[in-house]
C-alpha cells in the first residue's frame, strides 16, 4: 500500500455525482488556466489540447480512485482490454488507475463489518489487521485469525459501491465521450449495459463464494494451481471470508531465472484454454494482482467476482479461429475472425490489403520455430500501423459482442503478464492440445 492514511468512500449516489461535479469544475478550470497561459505566449491552442494538460490528467486518475467502485474498475477494463493501442493520454489515466488504489478509515470499516456481522463482530476474532493487505477497485483485503485458529483472507466491499454502479458507469463513460477519447459515432451502449451487469455480479460476494468453491473444483486435478478454501461463517454479500494463502505478487518473477518465468506463463496459458475449452467458465479479470506465487512455485488464483460462463458459441468462434491459425490458412482465419465477431464484414470488404498483411504478420509470429516469444513485441508496431487506416474508416467501426470482450480481455490480459515476464512458451502445442482435449 502506497497510501498508509485511509481515504473514506464516498457512499451516497449525491456523494458521488458531487465527486463528478467537482471533477468537471477542476478540468474546466484546469483548462481556462492553461488556455489564458497559452494565449499569453501567442499560441493558438485546440481544446483537446487544453483538456489533455498533465493537472488534469492527475484531476481525473485522483479522482476515479477516490470514487472507487465502478468508476475505477471501469477504467481498469479499459486500460487492459486496449493493450496497447490507446491514444497515450488515456493510457497514463489508467495507468494510474491500476496502481491507486486507497482504502477506507478504520471508523468506515468499522461500520461496513457491524452491518455485515452485528455489533459484537471483534469478539469472534482473536485478531483482526485493522490495515488491509490489498485494496482495490470494489473492496479491500484484511487478514485476520478466529477463535479457533483459522487464518483468513477476509474482503470487505466499499459502502455505496453496489447501489452506485449504474451511475458511475453513465458518468464514466460522459467523461470519455467529453475528452473526445471515445469517438461519438461508436455506440458504446451494448458494452456499457454488459459493463454495469458484470460489476454487479463481481460486487455480489455470496455469487463470488459460489464461483470461488467452483473453480476449487474445477482444479482439483492441477496441483500447481491453489484456490482459497471458502469460510462460509463470515461470508456475506459485503464480506467474502476464505483461508489466508501466504504468497507473494506474481510480478516477483520478474527478475526469476528464464525457466521458471516460462514454466508460470505456461501454466497460465494453459489455465485460460482450459477455461475456454474444457470447463465452459473463465475468471474474466486479468489483473495480475489475482495471481500470486507460493515459495514452492505453485500459483495461487483469487478473486473469482469476474467469473462468468462461457457461450458456447464463443468458445467455438476461437475454435474455428485458432484451428485455422494453426493450419497457417490466412483466408480461414479472415472468415474466423468475422465469423466470431472480431471485426465485421466491411473491414474484410474496405480493407482487404490491409487486413491480408495484418492476418500475414500475426501468422509468421506464430509459426516462427521455437517458443512463441511474450517478450518480443515489434510485430504490435506492425499492426497498429496496419490498422490506422481501418480505424479512420467510421464505416468499418464495430463493436464486438460483450460476451467475447470479456474473454479477448482475459486473453489479452494473459499476453501482457506474458511480455511482462518476457517469457517463451510453446503456444502451438498448448492450443493445439486445448483444440484436440
Amino acid at each position: 500500500m502506497s497510501e498508509e492514511k485511509g481515504r473514506a468512500v464516498p457512499r451516497s449516489r449525491f456523494a458521488r455525482a458531487g465527486q463528478f461535479g467537482r471533477l468537471a469544475g477542476g478540468i474546466a478550470g484546469g483548462m481556462l488556466a492553461e488556455g489564458a497561459r497559452r494565449l499569453a505566449d501567442g499560441q493558438r491552442p485546440k481544446a483537446r489540447d487544453l483538456l489533455l494538460t498533465p493537472g488534469n490528467l492527475t484531476r481525473v486518475a485522483d479522482r476515479l480512485a477516490h470514487l472507487r467502485g465502478a468508476a475505477m474498475k471501469l477504467g481498469q477494463m479499459i486500460s487492459l482490454d486496449s493493450g496497447d493501442f490507446l491514444p497515450p493520454e488515456l493510457t497514463d489515466i489508467l495507468a494510474r488507475l491500476r496502481s491507486n488504489a486507497f482504502h477506507m478509515p478504520p471508523a468506515q470499516l468499522s461500520q461496513v463489518l457491524t452491518e455485515e456481522w452485528g455489533a459484537d463482530w471483534r469478539r469472534r476474532f482473536k485478531r483482526f489487521q485493522a490495515h488491509p493487505v490489498a485494496a482495490a477497485s470494489i473492496g479491500q483485503v484484511h487478514r485476520a485469525e478466529t477463535l479457533d485458529g483459522r487464518t483468513l483472507a477476509i474482503k470487505v466491499q466499499y459502502p455505496g459501491v453496489a447501489e452506485s454502479i449504474d451511475a458511475d458507469v453513465d458518468n464514466v463513460a460522459a467523461l470519455l465521450r467529453v475528452s473526445g477519447l471515445l469517438p461519438a459515432e461508436l455506440d458504446i451502449a451494448p458494452l456499457l449495459a454488459e459493463a454495469k451487469a458484470q460489476l454487479a455480479r463481481e460486487a455480489d460476494y455470496r455469487r463470488e463464494g459460489v464461483q470461488l468453491e467452483r473453480y476449487r473444483a474445477l482444479l482439483a486435478d492441477r496441483p500447481e494451481f491453489v484456490v482459497p478454501t471458502l469460510d462460509p461463517e463470515f461470508t456475506t454479500g459485503r464480506a467474502l471470508a476464505m483461508s489466508f494463502v501466504e504468497s507473494r505478487p506474481i510480478e516477483s518473477l520478474d527478475d526469476a531465472p528464464q525457466e521458471e518465468r516460462d514454466l508460470a506463463m505456461g501454466r497460465i496459458v494453459d489455465l485460460v484454454l482450459r477455461e475456454l475449452f474444457e470447463f465452459g467458465v473463465m475468471q474474466t479479470d486479468p489483473n495480475f494482482a489475482n495471481y500470486r506465487l507460493l515459495e514452492d512455485g505453485r500459483i495461487a488464483l483469487l478473486d473469482f467476482g469476474a467469473a462468468q460462463d462461457v457461450p458456447a458459441s464463443i468458445a467455438e468462434g476461437y475454435r474455428t479461429l485458432l484451428s485455422a491459425a494453426l493450419a497457417n490458412h490466412a483466408e480461414a482465419v479472415k472468415a474466423g475472425a468475422v465469423a466470431a465477431g472480431f471485426i465485421n464484414a466491411a473491414v474484410a470488404e474496405r480493407h482487404g490489403p490491409a487486413l491480408d498483411r495484418m492476418v500475414a504478420v500475426v501468422l509468421a509470429e506464430l509459426h516462427k520455430p521455437g517458443p512463441f516469444d511474450f517478450g518480443d513485441r515489434a510485430f504490435l508496431d506492425i499492426l497498429r500501423q496496419e490498422g490506422m487506416g481501418i480505424a479512420a474508416d467510421k464505416a468499418s467501426w464495430h463493436l464486438p459482442p460483450a460476451d467475447l470482450l470479456f474473454v479477448q480481455r482475459k486473453i489479452s490480459g494473459t499476453a501482457l503478464l506474458g511480455a511482462r515476464f518476457r517469457a517463451r512458451v510453446d503456444v502451438r502445442a498448448l492450443v493445439a492440445s486445448a483444440l484436440a482435449g
